[in-house]
Protein backbone atom coordinates (compact mmCIF):
# COMPACT_ATOMS: atom_id res chain seq x y z
CA UNK A 1 0.00 0.00 0.00
CA UNK A 2 3.02 2.28 0.73
CA UNK A 3 4.09 2.18 -3.29
CA UNK A 4 0.40 3.30 -3.97
CA UNK A 5 1.11 6.98 -2.01
CA UNK A 6 4.72 7.25 -3.08
CA UNK A 7 3.72 9.05 -6.67
CA UNK A 8 1.15 11.42 -4.57
CA UNK A 9 3.92 12.46 -1.72
CA UNK A 10 6.44 13.01 -4.57
CA UNK A 11 4.03 15.64 -6.29
CA UNK A 12 2.96 17.09 -2.79
CA UNK A 13 6.64 17.54 -1.56
CA UNK A 14 7.82 18.85 -5.24
CA UNK A 15 4.81 21.67 -4.85
CA UNK A 16 6.02 22.55 -1.42
CA UNK A 17 9.64 23.08 -2.40
CA UNK A 18 9.04 24.78 -5.27
CA UNK A 19 7.56 28.88 -6.12
CA UNK A 20 8.06 32.01 -8.14
CA UNK A 21 11.05 32.10 -10.21
CA UNK A 22 11.73 35.76 -9.36
CA UNK A 23 11.20 35.39 -5.65
CA UNK A 24 13.65 34.99 -2.52
CA UNK A 25 13.90 33.77 1.10
CA UNK A 26 14.54 37.58 2.11
CA UNK A 27 11.44 38.28 0.24
CA UNK A 28 9.47 34.99 2.04
CA UNK A 29 9.89 33.32 -1.02
CA UNK A 30 11.19 29.73 -1.68
CA UNK A 31 13.05 29.99 -4.74
CA UNK A 32 15.98 31.07 -6.03
CA UNK A 33 17.47 30.99 -2.43
CA UNK A 34 20.02 32.80 -1.66
CA UNK A 35 23.20 31.50 -1.23
CA UNK A 36 22.84 30.68 2.73
CA UNK A 37 19.70 29.10 1.92
CA UNK A 38 20.65 27.33 -1.06
CA UNK A 39 19.88 23.49 -0.71
CA UNK A 40 23.29 22.07 0.31
CA UNK A 41 25.57 21.24 -2.37
CA UNK A 42 27.61 17.95 -2.64
CA UNK A 43 31.99 18.13 -2.61
CA UNK A 44 33.50 16.68 -5.43
CA UNK A 45 34.48 13.84 -3.63
CA UNK A 46 30.80 13.36 -3.14
CA UNK A 47 28.97 13.81 -6.08
CA UNK A 48 25.71 11.78 -4.96
CA UNK A 49 22.89 13.79 -3.73
CA UNK A 50 22.39 12.56 0.40
CA UNK A 51 22.13 9.69 1.04
CA UNK A 52 18.92 8.09 2.44
CA UNK A 53 19.69 6.72 5.75
CA UNK A 54 22.13 9.88 6.24
CA UNK A 55 19.00 12.02 5.13
CA UNK A 56 17.24 9.87 7.93
CA UNK A 57 19.73 10.35 10.37
CA UNK A 58 20.03 14.13 9.82
CA UNK A 59 16.25 14.56 10.23
CA UNK A 60 16.11 12.40 13.48
CA UNK A 61 18.36 13.76 14.52
CA UNK A 62 16.67 17.44 14.26
CA UNK A 63 13.80 16.05 15.93
CA UNK A 64 15.33 14.92 18.56
CA UNK A 65 16.81 18.03 19.34
CA UNK A 66 12.85 18.97 18.85
CA UNK A 67 11.80 17.16 21.41
CA UNK A 68 15.27 17.81 23.75
CA UNK A 69 14.73 21.34 23.58
CA UNK A 70 10.58 21.29 24.34
CA UNK A 71 11.29 19.25 27.60
CA UNK A 72 13.56 21.81 28.63
CA UNK A 73 10.96 24.09 27.37
CA UNK A 74 13.33 25.51 25.30
CA UNK A 75 10.76 27.28 23.25
CA UNK A 76 12.91 29.47 20.90
CA UNK A 77 15.38 26.41 20.54
CA UNK A 78 12.62 23.80 19.72
CA UNK A 79 11.91 26.33 16.66
CA UNK A 80 15.32 25.94 15.21
CA UNK A 81 14.21 23.05 13.64
CA UNK A 82 11.66 25.26 11.37
CA UNK A 83 12.70 27.07 8.43
CA UNK A 84 12.85 30.42 9.57
CA UNK A 85 11.17 32.31 6.68
CA UNK A 86 7.58 34.06 6.19
CA UNK A 87 6.81 30.96 3.82
CA UNK A 88 6.93 28.51 6.31
CA UNK A 89 3.62 26.84 6.32
CA UNK A 90 1.50 25.15 9.59
CA UNK A 91 -1.93 23.44 9.25
CA UNK A 92 -3.56 22.65 12.84
CA UNK A 93 -7.32 22.81 14.15
CA UNK A 94 -8.44 23.62 10.71
CA UNK A 95 -5.98 26.91 10.84
CA UNK A 96 -3.03 27.80 8.31
CA UNK A 97 -0.46 29.67 9.44
CA UNK A 98 1.94 31.38 7.08
CA UNK A 99 5.54 32.13 8.76
CA UNK A 100 7.84 31.48 11.24
CA UNK A 101 7.03 34.22 13.13
CA UNK A 102 2.86 33.39 13.45
CA UNK A 103 4.15 29.42 14.49
CA UNK A 104 6.46 30.66 16.72
CA UNK A 105 3.69 32.86 18.22
CA UNK A 106 0.61 30.09 18.33
CA UNK A 107 3.27 28.14 20.30
CA UNK A 108 3.52 30.77 22.97
CA UNK A 109 0.06 31.29 22.89
CA UNK A 110 -0.98 27.46 23.29
CA UNK A 111 1.78 26.25 25.49
CA UNK A 112 3.20 29.38 27.45
CA UNK A 113 0.36 31.85 27.92
CA UNK A 114 -0.51 32.47 32.05
CA UNK A 115 -2.29 28.86 33.30
CA UNK A 116 -0.50 26.87 30.23
CA UNK A 117 2.72 24.49 30.07
CA UNK A 118 4.46 22.93 27.57
CA UNK A 119 4.74 19.35 28.93
CA UNK A 120 6.86 16.60 27.97
CA UNK A 121 7.10 15.99 24.42
CA UNK A 122 7.85 12.87 22.44
CA UNK A 123 7.21 12.23 19.07
CA UNK A 124 6.84 8.04 18.09
CA UNK A 125 6.04 5.96 14.88
CA UNK A 126 8.04 7.76 12.79
CA UNK A 127 8.35 7.34 8.47
CA UNK A 128 10.35 9.15 7.22
CA UNK A 129 10.82 9.30 3.09
CA UNK A 130 13.57 10.84 1.51
CA UNK A 131 12.42 12.47 -1.90
CA UNK A 132 15.77 13.05 -3.98
CA UNK A 133 18.51 14.63 -1.86
CA UNK A 134 17.32 17.97 -0.55
CA UNK A 135 13.76 17.03 0.41
CA UNK A 136 11.76 14.70 2.33
CA UNK A 137 8.19 13.75 4.03
CA UNK A 138 8.06 12.88 7.43
CA UNK A 139 4.95 11.52 9.57
CA UNK A 140 4.93 10.28 12.83
CA UNK A 141 2.82 10.41 16.07
CA UNK A 142 3.59 13.07 18.86
CA UNK A 143 2.13 12.56 22.54
CA UNK A 144 2.64 15.90 25.24
CA UNK A 145 1.87 14.54 29.03
CA UNK A 146 1.06 17.83 31.16
CA UNK A 147 1.93 17.41 34.89
CA UNK A 148 -1.58 16.51 35.32
CA UNK A 149 -0.82 13.27 33.59
CA UNK A 150 -3.57 13.88 31.35
CA UNK A 151 -1.99 12.87 27.35
CA UNK A 152 -2.54 14.81 24.51
CA UNK A 153 -1.45 13.55 20.85
CA UNK A 154 -2.04 13.28 17.28
CA UNK A 155 -0.16 13.14 14.21
CA UNK A 156 1.55 15.26 12.02
CA UNK A 157 3.02 15.01 8.67
CA UNK A 158 5.85 17.36 8.13
CA UNK A 159 7.89 18.28 4.75
CA UNK A 160 11.79 18.80 5.17
CA UNK A 161 13.91 20.73 2.75
CA UNK A 162 17.96 20.45 3.13
CA UNK A 163 19.63 23.71 3.07
CA UNK A 164 22.85 24.86 3.60
CA UNK A 165 22.49 24.43 7.28
CA UNK A 166 21.05 21.87 7.38
CA UNK A 167 17.61 20.16 7.36
CA UNK A 168 14.55 22.41 8.15
CA UNK A 169 10.89 21.95 8.41
CA UNK A 170 9.03 24.12 5.84
CA UNK A 171 5.78 22.71 6.25
CA UNK A 172 3.53 21.08 8.99
CA UNK A 173 0.23 19.53 9.32
CA UNK A 174 -0.71 18.71 12.37
CA UNK A 175 -3.57 16.91 13.86
CA UNK A 176 -5.02 15.91 17.80
CA UNK A 177 -7.17 12.78 18.35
Amino acid sequence: MKSIFRPFLLLFALICCSASPSATPAQGRLWPPKSSDKPAKTSAAQSKPAQPAKAEAEIRAVLDAQVADWNAGKLEEFMDGYWRSPNLTFFSGGRKLSGWDATLERYRKTYQAEGKEMGKLAFSDLDILPLGGSAAVVRGRWELTPSDGQKLGGLYTLVFRRFKPGWKIIHDHTSSN
